[in-house]
């Protein structure tokens, strides 16, 4: 099978290095004709690792979107930018991975998604954790009834990296951390339990950083019978980030979220009944040694340009997920 022309658009987003990583690791699936450089930008970034793009061929963006035979592209520019830039690579007809989240504008990112729904063009959001065998699990598992009916759901995407210049960073985006990283579990709070009745936004600081500086947030999801509880803070020692899934069956926990330490990761589960393949009561689920966060999304992204597969999550989904996201960071308020 052919290889998939790909470019990468950008250099500055969080994950644009690791997403290159993976791309020249998958030297069976696509050919990577080259990058557009966009380290100049003033737009807030928070890049590193750039080294994975030394010698790697140079490409302005107008010679990214018309390069000849190019079957797919990976935006990986800064927060603010990636929704202008992905609506240029739609009006070239380009199936695009595009990673989070999808800016501050919802009509905006309405109006890419509008013109990827009317050329049939592929969309893949970069939220990391669809590529999660153990997030998928528990998807599954919900959908499925296992658990019962979901009454709460509590996670967080707590760190301590970047030190003084992550908090600046986040400074620069009015929902602070908690649309910058809160993306990653919304989109999975809405793809198991649908549009929440109500968002409710806690946009805090820590005590040591400006009072712009939203660096400690929580959004709560209210559904009918569940709420969902979701933090995320900056200033978090030795955080291991988790999620807990509770339902009147049984109950799920992962704690930490995802690993690649050479450890396995662990999902801990509770079943009141049996389900299938297992017993009531508690199991630890091993989800194997993960190496790349970002293979599984890329090998489905091959399969969406190639035409192999319909994808997963629907222009809807995506629509559904930014409008969430931003009232859970303080942007608009949800009705």
């Amino acid at each position: 099978m052919e290889k998939i022309k790909i470019a990468q658009i950008g250099v500055s987003h969080e994950h644009a290095s690791a997403k290159m990583a993976t791309l020249l690791r998958m030297t069976d699936v696509f050919e990577v004709v080259g990058v557009v450089d966009d380290s100049a930008t003033t737009a807030a970034k928070f890049a590193s690792g750039l080294e994975v793009f030394d010698g790697m061929r140079r490409l302005s963006l107008n010679e990214a979107l018309r390069y000849p035979g190019l079957q797919g592209v990976v935006v990986e520019v800064p927060n603010t930018e990636l929704v202008p830039t992905a609506l240029r690579c739609m009006e070239q007809g380009l199936p695009m991975h595009l990673d989070k989240p999808a800016g501050e504008d919802p009509a905006l990112f309405g109006r890419l998604l509008d013109g990827c729904r009317s050329r049939g063009l592929p969309l893949q959001m970069g939220y990391m954790f669809r590529g999660n065998p153990a997030f998928q699990f528990c998807l599954k598992i919900v959908r499925e009834g296992w658990l019962g009916d979901i009454f709460a759901v509590e996670a967080d995407m707590n760190h301590s990296y970047g030190g003084e210049a992550y908090q600046e960073y986040l400074g620069r985006f009015r929902g602070g951390i908690m649309f910058n990283l809160g993306c990653h579990l919304i989109d999975f709070v809405v793809a198991m339990l649908g549009a929440p009745e109500q968002v409710t936004p806690f946009l805090k600081s820590t005590p040591e950083v400006a009072p712009h500086i939203r660096n400690n947030c929580l959004a709560v999801l209210e559904y009918p019978y569940a709420t969902a509880v979701l933090r995320c803070c900056s200033r978090e020692c030795q955080a291991k980030r988790r999620l807990k899934i509770s339902g009147t069956r049984g109950w799920v926990e992962l704690s930490p979220l995802e690993r690649f330490d050479q450890e396995a990761l662990l999902l801990r589960m509770a079943l009141a009944e049996d389900r299938p393949g297992y017993k009531a009561g508690l199991h630890v689920l091993d989800f194997g040694v993960r190496r790349d966060r970002y293979l599984e999304q890329m090998e489905e992204f091959a399969g969406l340009i190639r035409g192999e597969i319909r994808n997963p999550y629907s222009y809807e989904h995506d629509d559904l997920v930014e409008k969430v996201l931003l009232a859970a960071s303080g942007y608009t308020r949800w009705s």
